[in-house]
């Protein structure tokens, strides 16, 4: 073997190496696919998907009475979600209650006017919260300035306590269920 021939399989070699890597980087460094939603849940045409971050946290519920002709009743009602989100690079974001999602950088998007699915939807003996999507309103500069739309997709538990756990001796107590679920933030394409 010539000495040129080594020279170009150890190139060859080389170059395939540098290829091989380059392809696992860029496939470890690209955004993840959203994760799929129920047709009734996908936002407006025009709309793209630029963050996907899951969630773990509590959906707050309070036990609450009410007294109509003069019988009193005791119920859940919600009060607001409290969890923490982890985007695709890393960014830590918050989402409390609004609903809002704050972003270090300062940037934060609202929800409103939710489309829930399923639409039949029974929180007493469900055992997952609703899979939403909600109309955002930005405000501020960062990565969640330009927020048109949130998803909460894939939920598990967070649904409110059991109802025989809301009576007289409870009143005005607060419980915290547990939750996870994806978030999916959309901007305009």
């Amino acid at each position: 073997m010539t000495r040129l021939t080594r020279v170009c399989r150890a190139v060859g070699v080389g170059l395939a190496a540098v290829t091989a890597t380059l392809a696992m980087t860029q496939a470890a460094s690209a955004a993840p696919a959203p994760p799929t939603a129920p047709a009734e849940l996908a936002p407006p045409p025009g709309n793209e998907a630029f963050l996907v971050a899951p969630a773990k946290g509590v959906q707050i519920y309070k036990c609450q009475s009410a007294t109509v002709n003069g019988t009193t009743t005791f119920s859940w009602a919600f009060v607001a979600p409290q969890a923490t989100l982890t985007g695709d690079n890393g960014q830590i974001i918050t989402h409390s209650a609004g609903p809002i999602w704050k972003a270090p950088d300062g940037s934060s998007v609202t929800g409103s006017n939710p489309i829930r699915f399923p639409t039949v939807f029974d929180p007493a003996t469900a055992k997952d919260i609703q899979q939403l999507l909600l109309k955002g309103t930005p405000s501020g500069t960062g990565v969640l300035a330009a927020t048109t739309f949130i998803q909460r997709l894939n939920t598990q538990g967070g649904t409110q306590p059991p109802a025989a756990e809301c009576k007289a001796q409870t009143a005005g107590k607060v419980k915290e269920v547990p939750y996870k679920a994806d978030y999916v933030f959309f901007k305009a394409a």
